[in-house]
């Protein structure tokens, strides 16, 4: 006969056991597996290429705009999403984790140039102390990166976190010199953006670390554009976000909305330091981690504060590790390719209706690189209205003549309002489109079927079958205008 006997487990308490066997070991394909998982995660960035995911300007913004403020290194999956014949035209972009890098011996650290903080302190209309004086002293160099170098004020550091991201940057050179390379469009621009505002020209590359200067990134919480601006800081600072159009992703109002937070933050923090570090996660955490230490009696700077978010103490280390790659580039084995110290684009009217690949071929330019600059707009038209458009600078003129003479539509969409319950893959059959296009231009959730009473939708126009077979339920056709 089994005598029952009473074993315990390890917190759960006695229980029958009739046959007591020990624990059988772990199967062979558990162990394999795990140890695969463990060596994926110790040679892959937190947030990798695979990783970080952005949406197309043309194809649209998932639906909730909410979020909070993303963590640089572990970049959200976000799908990418784009209209059949409006391609990205971006990279993906990665970051280290200074948890997984190796510790590789770095390069030797070469000094920059030492600027007093002092004379970047900004007066509370936005401007900065030396505001002239920072302005008379802009570099006439013709190189930008040297302009860049020569603005460099940042605290230098000796934390191990610095060496592991400058590590990291090096031995993935391909992705850094991509990261590079985007930022040629809009360096210029924000260069002087910052000088006006008596600011270190480090802040010109923080969107190197927020985005790697991907115009269209969007994070799995939603924060979006180059400076990545979560939806609420974003309104609070005007930046405009609807159907149509994200200002968040609009490379001028975004950088605007950026610098003026970042100077708000100086000026409560009183320390560059700190304001980037609550620009990363927020200025409550930091109010209360400085609360914190005064109340213990420690510090109140940015190298006394213990108990920062994993996110936020890579955040700055992860900038001056991209200060110095800028500031001596051989040290690490990379190229900077020279960047003109000249604008890039310029800002050209638009009609209030317009197709994007339309004013891409009337600018006489390829279609990503119109894109990167006019990412704000998410739908495959341009609702032009009193934003302008970015372009080339030697592209102005050839948009504005072409579209002088063009005597044809400039769209090729309608709106379709929607009925509810419609089925979306009928909607898609009666406009001759594919449901996953559909769904691609009008930012649907993919798993999405039936339409919301009054929902718009995109539809190409003058695609719609005979309106006598049309049944009442149906929805019913606007012109754009």
């Amino acid at each position: 006969m089994i005598i029952p006997r009473l074993t315990q487990r390890a917190g759960v308490g006695y229980h029958r056991n009739l046959c007591y066997k020990p624990r059988a070991s772990m199967p062979l394909k558990s162990v394999l597996f795990i140890a695969a998982a463990a060596f994926i995660f110790l040679h892959t960035p937190a947030w990798g290429e695979q990783n970080f995911a952005f949406i197309s300007a043309a194809a649209g913004p998932q639906t909730s705009l909410t979020r909070a403020k993303p963590a640089p290194e572990d970049f959200p999956q976000a799908q990418q999403s784009v209209v059949d014949s409006v391609p990205s035209g971006t990279d993906t972009v990665t970051a280290p984790d200074p948890a997984t890098s190796n510790s590789d011996t770095a390069p030797p650290r070469h000094p920059v140039p030492s600027h007093t903080e002092s004379a970047t302190v900004p007066t509370p209309n936005g401007a900065d102390i030396d505001g002239e004086a920072a302005q008379e002293s802009v570099s006439s160099d013709a190189d930008l990166w040297d302009r860049i170098r020569s603005g460099f004020a940042l605290q230098d550091s000796n934390s191990p976190l610095v060496a592991r991201h400058e590590n990291w940057y090096q031995r993935h050179p391909e992705y850094t010199e991509r990261m590079m390379d985007r930022s040629k469009l809009y360096l210029y621009y924000i260069v002087e953006e910052v000088e006006k505002r008596g600011m270190p020209t480090e802040i010109a590359l923080l969107p190197m670390i927020e985005s790697a200067y991907v115009p269209t990134a969007m994070s799995r919480r939603k924060a979006s554009g180059i400076w990545q601006f979560v939806s609420g800081t974003g309104k609070k600072y005007g930046l405009e976000q609807d159907w149509w159009y994200d200002g968040r992703r609009n490379v001028i109002q975004a950088t605007q909305a950026a610098l003026d937070y970042l100077q708000n933050l100086h000026m409560e923090f009183g320390s560059w330091e700190l304001a980037l570090a609550a620009y990363n996660c927020g200025e409550k955490k930091i109010a209360r981690l400085l609360a914190y230490n005064k109340a213990k009696g420690l510090p109140q700077n940015y190298e006394s504060l213990r108990k920062l978010p994993r996110e936020t103490r890579n955040y700055i280390p992860k900038l001056i590790a991209i200060r110095n790659i800028v500031n001596n580039p051989e040290a690490y084995g990379l190229t900077l390719d020279e960047i003109p110290n000249e604008p890039y684009f310029t800002t050209v009217s638009a009609p209030s209706h317009i197709d994007v690949q339309l004013a891409a071929r009337l600018a006489d330019m390829p279609l990503d690189e119109f894109v990167s600059l006019n990412p704000a707009h998410i739908r495959p038209v341009i609702k032009g209205d009193s934003v302008p458009l970015l372009l080339p600078v030697d592209k102005a003129d050839t948009f504005t003549e072409n579209l002088e003479n063009r005597d044809k539509p400039l769209t090729s969409w309608e709106i379709y309002r929607a009925a509810k319950g419609e089925w979306l893959y009928k909607i898609a059959q009666r406009f001759g489109m594919s449901l996953e296009r559909l769904k691609k231009v009008n930012g649907i959730r993919p798993h999405s079927k039936i339409t919301s009473a009054g929902q718009l939708l995109l539809v190409p126009a003058n695609s719609a079958i005979s309106s006598g077979s049309a049944r009442k339920s149906l929805g019913s056709l606007h012109p754009l205008y």
